[in-house]
């Protein structure tokens, strides 16, 4: 089995292809020659937490590990730890193992994309991030490669990191630039992503008619980066209708109504001149999605 450091499994992840991987096993999981158990946590010592999340089809199986230690930051260590696993479905062998903290943030980002493809939005020339963390670097990464985000708004809680993060995209060539109110440019963005930790809406509820708003940071009911007004304003598009229903605060505390909101696996396009809510919590599946792009890459 071969090991691939975070730097290689970030090369064995390009976002165009990885988009492409995700739009298949959105395929495989409508036919249901795909399927994934529910994420098992387990506790540890010292108020850390242990989660197994794995995956199959007819070929592959993959599991992601990953430990959370709050209390690791002030011991200089990561807070979050982990590793994807990649075996043959049919003999167990282990192929592959890879950085799940890489492996996750690429993933994410390139579930957004593929995510506002299933809903009609596949470009833009304006983002506004709110946030500056792994999650923020690697969406405006994949916008910028993808969309062709010419210019981007970055907001966050850290001056010094959304410094850092502007830096960085204008090395890329995109015009970057801090705000200090994301409400000043919500309305002239094409694009609005929200990755953060935070506990309450910091999207603006003003956006564009045409907008699409992704949020990915909210991981529990009682979080929420969107408000409830935007939200019921917008096309509602999940990653998994089962995992938002009980993780998707933006959407519980909204009171949205579920009938409406639409899987990205069987999602029809929405109308313009419409907001289009993008949000994802993880799934299995997209893990196992990227560890076979990922072999594939290896084998060429």
């Amino acid at each position: 089995m071969r090991t691939l450091n975070a730097v290689e499994t970030a090369a064995a992840l390009p976002y165009g292809a990885l988009v492409e991987a995700l739009l298949q096993m959105f395929e495989r999981e409508r036919r249901g020659e795909a399927h994934a158990a529910p994420r098992t946590s387990v506790a540890l010592a010292g108020g850390g937490v242990l989660l197994l999340m794995p995956a199959a089809d007819p070929r592959f199986a993959a599991l992601q590990t990953v430990t959370v230690h709050a209390d690791n930051a002030a011991r200089g260590l990561p807070v979050v730890q982990g590793e994807v696993t990649l075996m043959d479905a049919a003999t167990g062998t282990r192929l592959l193992a890879m950085d799940g903290n890489v492996l996750t943030a690429r993933r994410t980002a390139a579930l957004s994309l593929a995510g506002a493809a299933r809903a009609g939005r596949i470009g833009g020339d304006s983002m506004l991030l709110i946030g500056a963390g792994v999650q923020a670097r690697a969406h405006a990464e994949a916008f910028a490669q993808a969309w062709g985000v010419q210019r981007l708004w970055i907001h966050g809680r850290s001056p010094a990191h959304a410094e850092q993060l502007v830096r960085h995209m204008r090395a890329l060539g995109v015009d970057a630039s801090v705000v200090s109110d994301p409400a000043a440019v919500s309305e002239d963005a094409d694009v609005i992503v929200a990755a953060t930790n935070a506990s309450s809406p910091v999207v603006p509820s003003r956006v564009w008619p045409n907008a699409t708003v992704i949020a990915v940071g909210a991981y529990r009911a009682d979080m929420a980066e969107v408000p409830p007004e935007l939200v019921r304003r917008c096309a509602v598009f999940v990653d998994t209708l089962e995992g938002a229903r009980t993780e998707a605060g933006d959407l519980i505390q909204a009171g949205i109504d579920w009938s409406t909101v639409q899987a990205f696996a069987t999602a029809a396009p929405a109308v313009k001149d419409r907001p289009v809510l993008i949000k994802t919590v993880g799934h299995a599946l997209w893990d196992l999605a990227a560890a076979q792009l990922a072999h594939t890459h290896q084998q060429q």
